[in-house]
């Protein structure tokens, strides 16, 4: 690994797909379901790889294919030496909902003092966490690394890959409970990154307005939390989200780009490490109220006459639950909600999608509509739709009335391409 790593310091660039190959890179021949990276060695020595790193030895074709016998843990533990070859801090997150923005503003707030790096994107998972480790610089002060799983022992691996010296759980919410097993085991899955800090003696934020979190952190001191009432923590009060997010902290009002009462606690989380981190609170303010949500989360923009609350990047009940509410809540004239099946709910699934709809019928909305398989075997007096294409048909002969949208769904059901129909 000390060899590896030394090549690594002199060709400082991983890549796992030939099609995205640059100059001096190390090409690394991970395995899928439906491809064999060894097989794209050659061709990624010929695009201008430095070295290739196979695990099948009839691949081995010049002294610049490195043989050895698994190539994602060689990744794996490779970031791993990486990380503690560096000097940088590293603060872990996962949750339920609201990772990605959570880290973004985390990011933001940190790097006003400190020279950072965070997870591109939601690469989050047992590829995307080492290849976040690897983008750590010789300078780089503290990374911010993200952490995703649908099933119990994947943070607690992550975990061991990271070796974490900070973390924050944003929620325990009904998010992928067909490989969780239900809520039970979302709360367990999501809890080994604390299990993995407090064992190791390390710091914890947290949410101390969450009951979970209290009680898992409750005899532990090694921690600093948020509240919007408890004066033993640091205190946050909500002022509206009518559509942004205002807050206050020491009498200082932040006003944000971020629609939704949700995103109150994300907010939370960044100040409060700002503050821990001794980020001057101008500094902090600024952070949040620059950050632009991206990629189809909470968006608000405009077309041809329609206000519209874009927010299709993923969906499971506690969020679908929570922008259905918010949306109600607005200030705002003919709300149409358009929403998408949540997928990897397993057996839940027709119950949870029911709730959605028993929901949406108590709240104000002027029209909703219903699309996928699973809103459409609910029993609801709402227009449903199978498939986009059945939606867009429909659309296409009945076009929407002007007014706000709110368009929420799974990723697998990319419903920002209702946009298209507008």
């Amino acid at each position: 690994m000390e060899k590896l790593h030394a090549l690594f310091l002199e060709h400082p660039i991983i890549c796992t797909d030939t099609r995205k190959i640059q100059e001096n890179c190390m090409f690394f021949a991970l395995k899928g379901p439906n491809f064999n990276g060894n097989a794209f060695a050659k061709d990624a020595l010929e695009k201008g790889a430095s070295y290739a790193i196979i695990d099948e030895e009839e691949h081995l074709t010049s002294d610049r294919t490195i043989l050895v016998n698994d190539v994602l843990e060689t990744l794996q533990h490779l970031s791993t030496y990486h990380r503690n070859h560096n000097k940088s801090k590293i603060i872990s997150l996962t949750g339920s909902n609201g990772k990605t923005t959570t880290k973004e503003l985390i990011n933001a707030v940190i790097s006003k003092k400190y020279r950072t790096v965070a997870t591109q994107g939601n690469l989050n998972n047992h590829i995307g966490v080492p290849l976040t480790l690897l983008s750590i610089k010789s300078n780089t002060e503290m990374a911010i690394v993200e952490m995703g799983a649908n099933h119990k022992g994947e943070i607690a691996h992550l975990c061991q890959i990271a070796q974490p010296d900070f973390g924050y759980i944003t929620n325990f919410g009904k998010a992928h409970l067909e490989g969780f097993g239900g809520v039970e085991g979302v709360i367990q899955g999501k809890s080994e990154l604390y299990n993995n800090l407090t064992s190791h003696g390390k710091y914890v934020f947290m949410n101390a307005d969450d009951p979970i979190q209290r009680e898992k952190l409750a005899t532990y001191t090694k921690k600093m939390g948020f509240s919007t009432s408890d004066r033993t923590y640091y205190n946050i009060a909500f002022i509206e989200a009518n559509p942004y997010v205002v807050l206050e902290v020491e009498g200082i009002r932040i006003k944000s780009q971020l629609i939704g009462k949700y995103n109150f606690n994300n907010c939370c989380a960044a100040i409060l490490m700002g503050k821990y981190f001794n980020v001057p609170l101008e500094d902090i303010k600024a952070a949040i109220e620059e950050y632009q949500p991206k990629n189809n989360r909470s968006q608000i923009m405009e077309k041809n006459g329609y206000k519209i609350i874009l927010d299709a990047y993923n969906a499971n009940p506690t969020s679908m639950k929570a922008a259905l509410e918010n949306f109600d809540a607005m200030d705002a004239d003919e709300k149409i909600v358009i929403i998408g099946d949540m997928f990897e709910l397993g057996p839940t699934a027709a119950v949870e999608h029911q709730g959605i709809v028993d929901l949406a019928q108590q709240l104000n909305f002027e029209q909703v509509y219903l699309v996928g398989e699973n809103f459409y075997g609910t029993n609801a007096s709402f227009q449903k739709f199978k498939s986009f294409a059945d939606l867009k048909e429909f659309l296409n002969l009945q076009p929407l009335k002007k007014g706000t949208l709110l368009i929420k769904g799974s990723r697998g059901m990319a419903l920002e391409r209702v946009l298209e129909n507008l």
